[in-house]
């Protein structure tokens, strides 16, 4: 099956002749800018948006991983932060950030010659929040979605990444950092950098897949279950609290449940967002 996938997502870059992959360094964007390299050699290129929305540590990702597997890599900057249809964080504030994405990149291909923008959505994102989408759908006669035109799933998607040999093939879907703050409370640079320490303190730790939810009152800290019984049989729950309120935060709760992907659109968006 997996050989069959990476053969239709071959097939579907192939048939674009040029792009520029919107390359966060997730293993939906890298398997997008590998094979768009390996299929249209100098015609490919990959971009990463930098903002305030991007760890610090993605960023240190994207240039590492970008000269590991010898791609085409540029920078672009956006500056959604700035856009107070953003920063007042309503519940499709990741519209307003792929708009601002894709201008840039839209800029970036008539500089360079490139026929289409691709992204990494895929059919398993077609049941969660994806606001986002809306901005692609805005411009579907040049941002493509060749995961999903390949018919592609997540599982899939780790499996043909574990095939090519990308070294991110198992790492943790990993959303931007304004994903951290409830809707409706104001995005702001010093939070940003605040959400950003606190979870790289998290990751020192050895923890891998975490989030840090900014509320006004409280930092919550989720850890994925299967990691969680760590901060009970180490101890860690005092060093992560001070860890965490040495940053800035007026509290600290670690959260019973664990990480739950999407945990703040809980009761607030309705799903599905699109539709196949």
């Amino acid at each position: 099956m997996t050989d069959l996938g990476l053969d239709r997502l071959r097939e579907v870059i192939r048939s674009y002749g040029s792009a520029i992959t919107a390359f966060s360094a997730g293993v939906d964007s890298t398997l997008v800018a590998v094979v768009a390299q390996q299929e249209l050699g100098a015609n490919a290129l990959a971009a990463t948006a930098v903002s305030a929305s991007l760890a610090p540590s993605e960023l240190e990702d994207a240039v590492a991983l970008a000269a590991t597997l010898g791609l085409n890599h540029r920078f672009v900057a956006t500056h959604e932060v700035e856009d107070s249809r953003y920063a007042t964080n309503p519940v499709d504030r990741c519209y307003f950030c792929k708009t601002h994405l894709y201008t840039e990149l839209e800029s970036l291909a008539r500089e360079v010659g490139a026929k289409y923008i691709l992204n990494g959505l895929n059919v398993d994102d077609l049941g969660d929040w994806r606001p986002g989408a809306r901005a692609a759908a805005e411009r579907e006669s040049y941002v493509r979605s060749p995961l999903h035109e390949a018919g592609m799933g997540k599982a899939e998607i780790r499996q043909a990444a574990r095939q090519l040999g990308l070294p991110n093939w198992d790492k943790p879907a990993l959303a931007c950092l304004s994903s951290r703050v409830p809707y409706g409370l104001p995005v702001t640079p010093e939070k940003l950098a605040r959400i950003g320490q606190a979870e790289a303190m998290l990751r020192n730790l050895g923890f891998r897949q975490l989030r840090v939810r900014h509320f006004d009152d409280r930092a919550r800290v989720e850890i994925a279950p299967n990691e969680l019984a760590r901060v009970a049989a180490e101890g860690l729950a005092t060093r992560i609290e001070a860890d965490l309120l040495a940053l800035g935060f007026p509290a600290v709760e670690i959260d019973p449940r664990g990480y739950r992907s999407g945990s703040l659109n809980e009761g607030v968006v309705p799903l599905p967002v699109i539709s196949a």
